[in-house]
């Protein structure tokens, strides 16, 4: 790769460079001088963890299923922390929306917290906040000023104090200062904005970010602002807000619970009293004071029942057996004794009775019946058992009273037994949804304090770590090192750009470097710098200019070429071909200077004009550029169509004979354009006079018509003994070059060989580095004089 040739186009327009990049360092100075510079304000806060409630139900945080989770993420506090609502409410306090602004010449200042006057808006917020509006006032004294809907408007002056309408309704301008001395002829914009956009312009500016997401609390909040004190009010008023709304919204919070949890108090104290009306009828209707211990003195009282039973059920059978015993006797038996009964006189009567029997038994023993004694025992033993039988009556029946009567008792005993565990679930029932009842309630009441202490105890959401500060004196925009590196940058930039698309889309032939580059072995004999396209130029004699110089650099080059081919047996002179693509690419500029430069050297040249459809060469030998040398063999007026045309027509009377800038040349033009060109050149006098001007002349330079317009070249492309083959820079596509190429492949064209015509200087390879003139002083473009 040739990087010389890379970087070529941009040196060779250094002057664009310069320009550029002085016109966008100048930029870049007014942008910093008339840019209102802008400093950064800072503040840091630390998102404390909640520890009161951690939603609407935090007083039933105790309840699982009721319990919130944990603090809000950060992610979510930076959204709350610069919502739009905050950015509104800042506004709205702040009244940023509202703005004084003293019109300067170049660059205003708005004036904020030091206005000279105070303009107060007589119409509600909610109008001012939503109009956009703006008017002027100019201070005149220190009683008046002047007012006008716009910059350039009518003046209208009113005295301070007096109310007068604006757009955004009546309005009182009253002063700040005593005296106006010092700012008469001032003028101030006063400017109203709807609050909502000034909300979303601040809610660009403010950068709200942490540190670490993960791990950290701390929340860093940015703002660039041109007033240094507007911007720290505006992030503290921030903050405040935000820690504001946070208390707020707790107490809110805390409204609502009191609230529900009084309301379920009333509920279920109406519950609670219903519970304990249900307990206390119960307990009244069973007779039921304490269960368990009426069923403990219930069994002790049944226990000692069944024990008398028994005991009074023996007594009664054992009084019953003594009963029969003595009503089945029929003499005067023993009766039992200590049979048990409880009656002492039965007892003692039995005693008596069984002393008395044994008594009589033994007397009997030594006497009979009829013995007094013994009558009188048998009548004392008759009335102990009549007193017997009668005490045995009367304790048979009392015992038997007694058995019903402890039977009786038992009976109701055991019942109430029974029915304990009944009454015991049923009334635990009741005591249950009694004591859950109570429970709730009294739970209740305890977070209904609670609720009031967190309502009593509401504290920020947020810690301030670093109240709003100035981060440097120094303002961070304009930045001017960035600024006048974005300038200097710019200012290469444009040029660079400019100058690489234009060689990006150029698909044009520039010079020899890039056409050598396209026609590979085929060689390029030279470029020819750029003429103005209004002259017509000839080289003259000794002549040192760019073009004669590329001039007789193409003749050195194409002798070269001719003597390297040209077979030695070859008699006559040199026949040169010169064409070109299309018209305009300079072949006959090439062709008429050619012949002139081979004409200084003393060597017979002979123009010949063979482009018989659009002829130019009399162009360049006008009268301005020639003087005839007098009258010579033939008809001067005839051209090579007429001799081809004419058989009578000899080709000495064609060839015209002339002096052009002190030197001799002859030429033969192309004459009358003919209606059959093509055919005309086909013809055997083509041939003759061909050979006619090889035997006389050293050189025969042919001007030939375009090869991709017409065919007319390639016809009498056979008589060329070097075909020239002329491209424009600039002009002549790259693409159009693989014509030729293919045409000398086929043979169409002999020897073909290129040419650049109009070549800038910058773009040649000696001229635009070397320059000429031979001891012509040039002085360089930083010297002075």
């Amino acid at each position: 790769m040739d990087y010389k040739a890379l970087v070529k186009p941009y040196f060779k327009n250094w002057k664009w460079f310069l320009i550029c990049v002085i016109i966008a360092l100048s930029l870049g100075f007014l942008q910093i001088r008339y840019e209102t510079p802008r400093y950064e304000i800072k503040s840091k806060i630390q998102i404390l963890d909640d520890q009161t409630s951690n939603s609407e139900l935090a007083a039933f945080k105790d309840l699982q299923f009721l319990s919130g989770g944990g603090g809000g993420e950060i992610s979510d506090e930076i959204e709350i922390l610069g919502s739009r609502a905050n950015i509104i409410e800042i506004v709205k306090k702040l009244e940023l929306n509202r703005s004084i602004i003293e019109v300067g010449n170049i660059r205003n200042t708005e004036t904020y917290l030091n206005s000279p006057f105070n303009v107060n808006f007589l119409a509600s917020d909610s109008i001012v906040n939503n109009t956009d509006t703006e008017f002027f006032i100019s201070l005149k004294s220190d009683s008046s000023f002047e007012y006008a809907s716009t910059e350039d408007g009518p003046l209208d002056i009113y005295p301070y104090g007096k109310p007068f309408n604006t757009a955004a309704g009546e309005v009182i301008v009253t002063p700040n200062l005593t005296s106006f001395d010092n700012l008469k002829d001032r003028t101030y914009r006063v400017s109203v904005k709807p609050l909502a956009m000034v909300a979303e312009i601040y809610q660009e500016r403010i950068e709200i970010f942490v540190m670490d997401e993960l791990s950290s609390n701390i929340i860093t909040i940015s703002l660039q602002d041109p007033i240094k004190q507007k911007g720290k009010d505006i992030l503290n008023m921030m903050v405040a807000n935000y820690n504001e709304g946070a208390i707020q919204d707790k107490k809110a919070i805390a409204d609502r619970t009191s609230n529900f949890i009084n309301d379920r108090i009333a509920d279920i104290y109406g519950d609670l009293s219903t519970v304990d009306q249900s307990a206390e009828d119960f307990k009244a209707g069973r007779g039921i004071a304490d269960i368990s211990t009426q069923t403990s003195v219930n069994l002790n009282i049944g226990a000692t029942s069944q024990q008398e039973l028994q005991n009074a059920s023996v007594q009664l059978d054992i009084a019953s057996s003594m009963k029969d015993l003595i009503d089945g006797q029929n003499g005067y038996e023993l009766l039992p004794a200590n049979v048990g009964l409880a009656d002492p006189t039965i007892a003692t009567t039995t005693a008596r009775f069984n002393d008395l029997a044994l008594e009589r038994k033994r007397l009997l023993e030594s006497s009979n019946e009829k013995n007094p004694i013994i009558v009188n025992l048998d009548q004392q033993l008759d009335g102990l058992k009549r007193s017997m039988r009668s005490s045995l009556n009367s304790v048979t029946n009392n015992l038997a009273l007694q058995v019903n009567s402890l039977s009786s008792q038992l009976s109701r005993i055991n019942s109430r037994i029974y029915s304990a565990p009944r009454n015991e679930r049923a009334l635990r029932d009741i005591t249950r949804q009694q004591q859950t009842t109570e429970s709730l309630y009294l739970y209740l009441l305890q977070k209904r304090e609670e609720a009031q202490i967190t309502f009593a105890s509401a504290s920020p959401k947020s810690k301030i770590i670093d109240d709003a500060y100035l981060v440097s004196e120094l303002p961070v925009s304009p930045k001017k090192p960035i600024i006048m590196l974005a300038s200097l940058i710019l200012g290469l930039l444009l040029p660079f750009s400019v100058i690489y698309i234009k060689n990006l889309v150029n698909n044009k032939v520039q010079n020899k470097i890039g056409l050598e580059r396209l026609v590979g072995n085929i060689p390029v004999l030279a470029e020819l710098p750029k003429i103005p396209r209004k002259e017509n130029v000839l080289v003259k004699t000794n002549e040192r200019t760019v073009l004669a110089e590329s001039l007789r650099i193409l003749r050195t080059n194409l002798d070269y070429i001719l003597k390297s081919k040209k077979k030695t047996s070859d008699a006559g002179g040199n026949t040169i071909f010169i064409t070109s693509s299309v018209p305009g690419e300079g072949k006959t500029l090439v062709a008429s200077n050619l012949a002139m430069i081979y004409a200084n050297t003393n060597k017979k040249v002979l123009l010949l004009g063979a482009d018989i459809r659009n002829p130019k060469i009399n162009r360049f030998y006008s009268d301005k550029n020639r003087n005839k040398l007098g009258k010579s063999s033939g008809n001067h007026e005839l051209g090579l169509t007429d001799f081809l045309v004419d058989g009578n027509v000899e080709s000495k009377d064609i060839i015209t004979s002339m002096l052009s800038h002190n030197q001799a040349i002859d030429v033969i033009y192309s004459g009358k354009i003919p209606p059959n060109p093509a055919e005309l050149l086909m013809s055997e006098r083509m041939a003759e006079l061909i050979t006619y001007v090889r035997q006389r002349y050293d050189y025969i330079i042919v001007d030939t018509a375009p090869i991709m317009v017409v065919s007319d070249t390639l016809m009498i492309s056979k008589y060329a003994d070097q075909t020239l083959y002329v491209t424009r820079a600039g002009m002549t596509e790259r693409k159009v070059i693989e014509f030729p190429l293919k045409l000398n492949e086929e043979g169409k064209l002999k020897n073909l060989s290129f040419i650049v015509n109009g070549v800038d200087e910058t773009n040649l390879g000696y001229g635009g580095k070397y320059g000429y003139g031979y001891g012509k002083s040039v002085k360089k473009w930083w010297k002075f004089t």
